[in-house]
């Protein structure tokens, strides 16, 4: 089925489970989604709050999944430190649990025990809601010579094939096949090889950089991600044996190792988690400050935001202050164009939410997408709240408007989600925000965070309540 948006945007598209085939067309004729995606909680947000005080920032989503799967490696306990509370990470849990992995989350503290590793297999109903799970497939080909893992699934923001990592591990000494959506990979013992990866790809890197500890001789890994995530990888593996160098580079070197170990390891602070709450400051029009953080994992991020007119300060070594623009012309901020790129790029995570602040920008831009070909899910629900966006192939054209206003909106997946609520927390009004389920993919306890700051955001069972918002 087809339709389209009230702007004439053709919808958007939830894909496949496995995340890999062309997405069909979801019919929003009201520019509300499917009754699947708005089942369940949503957040309730009454905007032009102005906010004040300071955010937490929470571990890294991103490498705490990563860290979990590289405890594969070890038949010994590891504990994981700063460990956010999310759905996601229960998930990843669940999945390890099912492989023989003793798994405890008590507060932000993460005890994972691999030395009853029982199983080589993952479960669909499980590995198919969580893209980062197909990382599992490395360890445990490394470990125990066979892995069958289903193609993956999580937010339908692209494609995001798995070849990398199919190539990479038959590099290494693999068999690979792929059946009925599961891939089967075998090897006896994994052999160090020289590997040059056609794109930086931050799954593949991981994969192959974790099956390689344990492979016989050495291995190198060229054209590898340089995310912050992936080094972090790279030092908790080192904390368990293992020999890698390059750690943040494009060519990273590892030579084998016949056994790693357990050990105790801090997750670095999310830095698309910080960035969000800074642009929630620039949009409210707010002074706010997060922490902490790794100001050198922002860079791409500050830069922008100050190109934009606001004003980003480094308070110590691990907080950043945001402040408001002073444009004598009355408006938020600036207009700039941003593309977003591999690290030590803009990142693709934060595209959409610096979209929310950019629709009430001075002037226009243009946003380009070109991580994954199917992230502008947010732009019909932006605009249902009065924003001024139009998609041409991967390119959003934004035309800044000075005020947006409170509407019903769909989150589609984890980022646009992100947006949504930082456009409703500028909007005029009340907003109300479906899908819920995905925002808590990746922001722990994100309405506290924000009424703890000034915000009136609120979790509520049913889109009828009614959370007492005067």
């Amino acid at each position: 089925m087809k339709d389209f948006d009230n702007r004439g945007n053709r919808a958007f598209s939830r894909i496949d489970p496995a995340g890999l085939l062309e997405p069909e067309l979801w019919p929003t004729s009201t520019g509300m989604a499917a009754s699947s995606e708005i089942a369940g909680p949503v957040l309730k947000i009454v905007g032009k709050q102005t906010l004040s005080g300071h955010v937490p920032i929470g571990g890294s989503k991103n490498s705490a999944l990563a860290l979990m799967a590289g405890s594969l490696l070890a038949p010994a306990a590891c504990r994981i430190h700063n460990v956010p509370r999310l759905l996601d990470i229960e998930r990843m849990g669940q999945i390890l649990a099912t492989l023989g992995v003793k798994v405890s989350h008590v507060g932000n503290t993460l005890d994972l025990d691999a030395s009853s590793l029982r199983t080589c297999q993952a479960p669909y109903e499980l590995v198919s809601q969580l893209r980062a799970s197909f990382l599992i497939i490395g360890p445990l080909v490394a470990r125990l010579g066979v892995a069958r893992v289903p193609l993956p699934g999580g937010c339908a923001i692209g494609s995001r094939p798995v070849d990398l990592h199919v190539r990479g591990l038959q590099a290494l000494g693999a068999t690979v096949q792929i059946e009925h959506g599961v891939v089967h990979a075998y090897a006896r013992k994994l052999v160090g090889t020289r590997i040059y990866l056609d794109y930086p790809s931050v799954g593949a890197t991981e994969t192959l950089m974790m099956a390689a500890t344990l492979a016989e001789g050495e291995t190198v890994i060229e054209n590898a991600a340089q995310e912050p995530e992936v080094a972090d990888l790279a030092r908790f593996c080192q904390a368990m044996g293992a020999r890698i160098r390059g750690v943040g580079t494009n060519t990273v070197v590892v030579v084998g190792v016949p056994r790693l170990h357990g050990t105790e390891y801090t997750v670095i602070p999310d830095r698309i988690e910080a960035s969000t709450y800074l642009i929630a400051g620039a949009i409210t029009r707010s002074e706010l400050t997060v922490g902490p953080v790794i100001p050198d994992h922002l860079r791409a991020v500050i830069a922008k935001l100050r190109d934009m007119g606001l004003r980003v300060e480094e308070e110590g070594p691990n907080r950043l202050r945001i402040a408001p623009a002073q444009l004598s012309s009355g408006w938020i901020c600036q207009a700039t164009d941003i593309q977003t790129l591999p690290y030590p790029g803009f990142p693709t995570d934060v595209q959409a939410p610096i979209m929310a602040l950019a629709a009430l920008s001075e002037g226009s831009c243009t946003i380009e997408e070109t991580v994954f070909e199917n992230r502008m899910h947010h732009i019909p629900e932006l605009n249902r709240m009065g924003a001024d966006i139009r998609l041409k192939n991967r390119v959003a054209i934004v035309r800044g408007v000075p005020s947006l206003s409170g509407a019903p909106v769909v989150a589609t997946d984890l980022r646009a989600g992100a947006a949504l609520v930082l456009a409703g927390l500028a909007a005029e009004g009340c907003s109300t925000i479906y899908g819920l389920h995905y925002i808590d993919r990746g922001y722990e306890a994100i309405d506290e965070k924000l009424r703890n700051v000034g915000a009136k955001v609120y979790r509520c069972n049913n889109p009828a309540e009614d959370p007492t918002m005067a």
